[in-house]
């Protein structure tokens, strides 16, 4: 799970280094100045958890052997990361971009996935061993 989480966190962080620039050059005579924020919120929240994706896989990678308890919610709150991304993130993108108003009701669902790793790795790390 270290490869694909540490993989997975540089995509998300390097595509929304990308999505930040596309909406303030490509999008800002497009949208409005509501829609622009909404799409960098998508965009600030994916680079915040591709940073924690990059640190759980750090942490499951170093605290395998003397944390066994810990690695399934090190795991989980990987998993809920990526998902929550996905989901936030992506919701906003398309929030913003198409004005389809339905899509801000999914937008919590990403953001309890995101409250999920959060939790996760808080039981990850009293789980943990010195």
């Amino acid at each position: 799970m270290v490869r694909v989480f540490l993989a997975i966190a540089a995509v998300l962080g390097g595509t929304s280094v990308a999505a930040g620039a596309f909406g303030s050059h490509a999008l800002k005579a497009r949208l409005s100045d509501r829609a622009l924020e909404i799409f960098d919120l998508g965009t600030r929240y994916q680079m915040y958890h591709a940073l924690a994706l990059l640190a759980v896989a750090l942490l499951l990678q170093t605290q395998i052997p003397q944390a066994q308890t810990a690695q399934p919610f090190l795991t989980a709150a990987g998993v809920a990361f990526i998902v929550g991304v996905v989901i936030f993130s992506g919701s906003l993108y398309a929030l913003s971009l198409t004005g389809v108003k339905w899509l801000g009701a999914v937008t919590p669902l990403g953001g309890v996935a995101l409250m999920v790793g959060w939790g996760c790795l808080a039981i990850a790390a009293l789980n943990m061993k010195r």
